[in-house]
């Protein structure tokens, strides 16, 4: 019997663990094979817009939203464009980091309407919020680039990014309060992690318009840029990333999924994850030169 304590206990573990995984994996496929293919016919049909990415040789890419007609409200061919980006983006070896930009010097204003009244089964909200959850799971360092205004679902796809700057002129602004609804992509809880569950209470039920200065006050941006201009904004925005993903691709890669591990699972998984991932870089190019270097720490 003592013998089989150990190994019960670790039955039940290995259980726990399975049917967390297939927690996650429900929640961030939301839906799949013949069904998925149905939703996205249905979200073909609202087209418009496009969402474009670059990828620069410093291994930092620029995701942009361009629906500037809409003040970049997503379409359903953008939210289906979006799932084809994030794959793109997941499968960069050389990635390090990500700036989520609005075309047209204004960022978000959540989704298309016409769109919404069409597309109210579960199931293309669950592929929506799947979609956008995504975006947070990335390898890559993300940032929001907050240009004109980020409303609704466009203030909570803010919240999907590592980090938010905020332009002169900008602002964050969680209207659902005024549609009648509760965020629906994943931004409500995600607000809570980065400015507590008091602060988002307010900024939800008083639907608070959120300006730089606020959004350094609640620790929700990291800075207000110089520049509303969308071209040196997307500069400074560019250098102020950069002192995060200088060094190589692999590692800011499991700098950054350790931290994901660190923040999406129980303790226990997320300590034997990072344990993995230092298997994945211990002795590997980068640690090897860092050794034959001799580095001195200051």
């Amino acid at each position: 019997p003592e013998m089989a304590l150990p190994l019960w206990k670790n039955l039940l573990q290995a259980t726990k663990e399975r049917i967390l995984q297939q927690r996650r994996l429900s929640l961030y496929s939301g839906a799949h094979g013949y069904e998925e293919e149905l939703i996205k016919k249905k979200l073909q049909q609202f087209s418009g817009g496009s969402i474009n990415l670059s990828k620069e040789d410093s291994g930092i890419g620029i995701l942009t939203l361009n629906n500037p007609k809409l003040m970049n409200a997503f379409t359903g061919t953008m939210m289906i464009e979006l799932q084809e980006r994030v794959t793109e983006l997941e499968n960069w070896k050389d990635g390090k980091g990500l700036i989520v930009y609005g075309a047209g010097n204004t960022f978000c204003s959540g989704s298309d309407l016409n769109a919404v009244k069409e597309i109210s089964n579960s199931q293309a909200k669950s592929l929506n919020f799947a979609y956008k959850t995504l975006l947070c799971r990335l390898p890559l360092i993300s940032v929001a680039l907050v240009q004109g205004r980020a409303f609704g679902g466009g203030a909570e796809l803010t919240t999907a990014c590592d980090f938010r700057l905020m332009t002169p002129e900008s602002e964050i602004r969680f209207v659902h309060k005024h549609m009648g609804v509760v965020p629906g992509w994943g931004g409500g809880a995600r607000l809570v992690r980065i400015v507590g569950s008091g602060a988002a209470l307010q900024l939800l039920s008083g639907a608070a318009r959120i300006g730089p200065e606020k959004a350094l006050h609640l620790g929700f941006s990291e800075q207000t840029l110089s520049s509303s201009d969308g071209s040196r904004a997307l500069e400074e925005a560019r250098a102020w990333l950069s002192q995060y993903t200088e060094g190589p691709a692999t590692v800011i890669q499991a700098m950054k999924k350790v931290v994901t591990a660190g923040r999406d699972l129980p303790l226990e998984a997320a300590l034997r994850t990072e344990k993995d991932i230092f298997g994945t870089v211990w002795g590997g190019p980068a640690n090897l030169q860092a050794l034959a270097r001799r580095p001195k720490h200051k």
